[in-house]
């Protein structure tokens, strides 16, 4: 697209507020930003084009609810066919890729397994996150929002994840002819003796299980090494999540790895048939290299996943695609260039050979 403000421009008023929102997400922008653009989308999305118009003609747009200067001002180029100003600048300046490096990884993986929404800590509804899926090119997308001990998270209770599993079904049925699947899942919060956070009935609907620790992240290593590999045996689990639960930049400031047995880890998922996650975050950069080269030469399978908590996060997977690829990580062994009904034959317990 041309950085041009006065380029002309046909995509619509709410494809330009979404996109500015996507972009300003992937480039980790403060949320009260992003959702100042996401707000005006949803307000004037069921409109018609001739209210917008009359909106902009009568110079009335900042009266219509969560409607500011700045987006009255992306509303109104786009009604007039041209390239909002704002767009513009952030085309040009973010929307290549977010790393050198892993880009034929990149075009090899086929959806991403783990991603929230706003029923738990995400920022966007369900549908928003399926739809930016489709325009990235996904096949698929797990829905994988917390479970209920996180409450910090407002993580989802049986019958919360119950009722998400009905929309997930609705959103299916309304994205039929799309080619896209939207498959229903969990972060499944490993307990502090390696049980899953979660009924064995409710873990029993879903297409795939991420089983993660969000808590007492400073425990002993050999308590912790039980913990994590009692998950690893359960069944149930299909994904370790962000293993080590490292945070090395960002706003919530740094954090260690938890002290683990990683060969012992690592061989158990190896044993289950359990992947391990190289989660894309740039905050976590996790597992840290030397574990993720430890988990390649013990023959583990990986999940290169965004760990999304809004849209435009689900393009952080090129940061994981550029890790895997420094490792020199086989791709048949990424789980997620697998197609769907591998993927799926695999986290039912099927195998991973296809």
């Amino acid at each position: 697209m041309s950085s041009a403000p006065d380029a002309a421009y046909d995509a619509g008023p709410v494809a330009a507020l979404r996109r500015i929102a996507f972009l300003l997400e992937r480039a980790r922008e403060d949320t009260y930003k992003v959702k100042a653009f996401r707000s005006a989308a949803a307000t004037i999305l069921p409109m018609g084009d001739d209210e917008v118009a009359r909106h902009v003609a009568e110079g009335t747009l900042t009266g219509l609810p969560g409607v500011g200067a700045s987006t009255a001002a992306v509303i109104a180029d786009a009604v007039a066919g041209r390239t909002p100003e704002r767009l513009a600048r952030l085309e040009a300046e973010q929307a290549g890729p977010l790393v050198p490096g892993g880009r034929a990884l990149r075009q090899a993986l086929r959806g991403d397994l783990h991603s929230h929404s706003d029923w738990s800590d995400g920022g966007s509804p369900i549908e928003e996150m399926a739809f930016t899926a489709i325009e990235l090119g996904h096949d698929y997308l797990v829905l994988t929002d917390h479970s209920p001990r996180l409450k910090v998270a407002h993580g989802l209770s049986a019958e919360r994840l119950a009722r998400q599993l009905d929309v997930v079904d609705a959103v299916n049925t309304h994205l039929a002819d799309s080619g896209f699947t939207l498959l229903k899942g969990i972060e499944v919060d490993i307990l502090d003796d390696g049980g899953l956070d979660q009924s064995e009935e409710m873990l029993a609907r879903l297409d795939l299980r991420v089983a993660s620790v969000h808590s007492k992240l400073r425990m002993d290593a050999g308590p912790m090494t039980r913990r994590m590999v009692a998950a690893v045996r359960n069944p149930w689990t299909n994904v370790l999540g962000h293993c080590t639960g490292r945070l090395v930049t960002g706003g919530r400031g740094v954090r260690p790895s938890s002290d683990f047995d990683a060969r012992a880890v690592f061989e158990a998922c190896a044993e289950h048939d359990v992947a391990v996650e190289i989660n894309a975050r740039p905050e976590r950069r996790d597992p840290p290299t030397r574990l993720l080269e430890l988990a390649r030469d013990i023959g583990c399978l990986f999940s290169i996943d965004s760990d999304a908590h809004a849209p435009g996060q689900l393009d952080f997977l090129d940061h994981g695609c550029a890790r895997a690829e420094d490792a020199g990580i086989d791709h048949a062994r990424i789980v997620n260039t697998w197609p769907r009904d591998r993927l799926l034959a695999w986290a039912a317990g099927e195998g991973s050979n296809g």
